[in-house]
């Protein structure tokens, strides 16, 4: 399966997406890390495929700097407690794109794509484990922390797409039991 087909990249934005990735990816890798890598190409897919996409017009040098800061504003890149951290500042010089550009584009994202903080397919797996409702499900009329139900539950909860990362929590889970 390929990139595309795994995020859904309309077949008239996949050139345009790949230059993005390429420069998201490189920015990941020297700056931030894998995960972060993974989260902004979920965010630009998410663009791509809204219509009309708005990757289709501007620099892509500009989405792929405004792709960065929106991730990194829902994961709190710019609080210095959190790891990796990046001032706004410094994202603006690393990127040659102005702060003001990549704060406002992002903002315009976050609005057209129903993005706030805690965003669950954008958060980062430390962040999610503690999201507050990333873990809950309405069974038989009740809200639930998934994680209180039996792991057949859980399992069919998350294969739902209901809650985010629960296989890798398990998987975490299990490791540090065995240790």
């Amino acid at each position: 399966m390929t990139v595309h087909s795994s995020l859904r990249i309309p077949v008239a934005l996949r050139d345009d997406v790949e230059q993005i990735f390429a420069l998201t990816d490189g920015f990941c890798a020297e700056h931030l890390d894998g995960e972060y890598a993974e989260l902004v190409r979920r965010l630009v897919a998410r663009l791509a495929r809204k219509r009309p996409s708005p990757l289709a017009r501007g620099d892509l040098r500009v989405w792929a700097a405004t792709a960065i800061y929106t991730v990194g504003r829902v994961n709190f890149l710019f609080d210095r407690t959190q790891n990796p951290h990046l001032s706004g500042d410094d994202l603006a010089a690393l990127t040659g794109v102005a702060k003001s550009t990549m704060a406002n584009k992002a903002g315009a994202v976050c609005r057209l794509l129903g993005i706030g903080q805690f965003e669950p397919e954008l958060c980062r797996r430390r962040l999610l484990e503690d999201h507050p409702f990333a873990w809950m499900v309405e069974v038989d009329g009740l809200i639930i922390d998934v994680r209180a139900l039996p792991p057949p539950l859980q399992r069919e909860a998350a294969d739902r797409g209901l809650v985010p990362g629960l296989a890798e929590l398990r998987r975490r889970e299990k490791q540090a039991a065995l240790r």
